[in-house]
C-alpha cells in the first residue's frame, strides 16, 4: 500500500507556552485535495503554519516517507512544499511578474535552466494575469491578488500546495473562479491542502475533510459524507453560499 504524501500524528503546536492545537492526526494522499474547515478560532491557519514551519510543534510530521519535524522554513520549501497565507503578502511595489520571478527562487536553486517558463503556467491558468503583468501588484483587485498570490507559489513547482483562507474577502463569482482553479491544480498532480471557512464549497472541491474545533479534529470523512452530516450542515452549511 502507497504511503500518504504527509502524514502527521499527535501533533501539538502553540505559542509560547501556549498550546492550541492538541494531538492532531491527519492523512494526506497524493494528487488529492484535503480540506480542513471550522469556526473562526479552531486554529485551522496554525496548523498550516506549523506544516509550513513557521510555528513550532511536537508529533510525527512525514513528508514522503521521511521526518521533516525538525525541517527549518526554508528546507521545507526546498522539498516542495508551499503555502499561500491567508495575507497574500506580496510585494505590493513589484510588478505581477516580478512577484511571480520571485516564485521562482525554488527552481532557480535546484538549477532548473527553464524555471521561467513556468511563468506561461500561471498565465495560463490565469489569464487576467498575463494581461497585467507589468502591473503593480498593490493596485490589483482582492481577486487578482488572489490569483498572484497562489500564481507565485505555483511557481516553485510545488508537490504540495497549502491555501489558507482562499476566498475570504472575495465576490462569490471570484471564489468560483479561484475554486475552478483548484480543481485545475488536483488534475495536474499537485497535492492541495485547503483551510476555508465556506465549508459548503471546500467540500465541494475536496476529496477529503477534516473538522477542527479547539484545537482538535472533532470530525474526517470522504467530503461528499460530510456534506451530508446533520450535525455539520446545522454548524457550518446552513448559512454557506456558493
Amino acid at each position: 500500500m502507497q504511503k500518504p504524501l504527509l502524514e502527521i500524528k499527535q501533533l501539538r503546536a502553540g505559542y509560547g507556552k501556549a498550546e492550541v492545537l492538541h494531538g492532531i492526526n491527519l492523512k494526506v494522499e497524493a494528487a488529492k485535495v484535503i480540506t480542513v474547515i471550522g469556526p473562526n478560532g479552531a486554529d485551522k491557519s496554525t496548523l498550516l503554519n506549523a506544516l509550513m514551519g513557521l510555528v513550532p510543534c511536537t508529533g510525527e510530521l512525514n513528508y514522503c516517507g521521511s521526518s521533516i519535524l525538525n525541517f527549518a522554513l526554508e528546507e521545507r520549501v526546498m522539498q516542495g512544499i508551499a503555502l499561500v497565507p491567508e495575507k497574500r503578502e506580496l510585494f505590493a511595489t513589484m510588478s505581477v511578474e516580478e512577484n511571480l520571478e520571485l516564485g521562482g527562487f525554488r527552481q532557480k536553486k535546484l538549477k532548473n535552466k527553464h524555471w521561467r517558463e513556468q511563468i506561461e503556467v500561471v498565465y495560463n491558468l490565469f489569464p487576467r494575469l498575463g494581461e497585467r503583468r507589468a502591473q503593480i501588484a498593490g493596485t490589483l483587485s482582492g481577486g487578482e491578488r488572489q490569483m498572484l498570490a497562489i500564481g507565485r507559489s505555483l511557481m516553485s513547482a510545488p508537490t504540495l500546495l497549502m491555501l489558507d483562507e482562499p476566498s475570504i474577502g472575495l465576490a462569490p463569482l471570484v471564489v468560483k473562479e479561484i475554486f475552478n482553479i483548484i480543481k485545475k491544480l488536483r488534475d495536474t498532480g499537485v497535492t492541495l491542502i485547503l483551510v476555508e471557512q465556506n465549508a459548503r464549497v471546500a467540500l465541494s472541491v475536496a476529496d477529503y475533510g477534516y473538522v477542527l474545533e479547539m484545537g482538535e479534529v472533532s470530525a474526517e470523512g470522504p467530503s461528499a459524507q460530510l456534506a451530508k452530516d446533520t450535525r455539520l450542515i446545522d454548524t457550518y452549511l446552513g448559512s454557506a453560499k456558493g
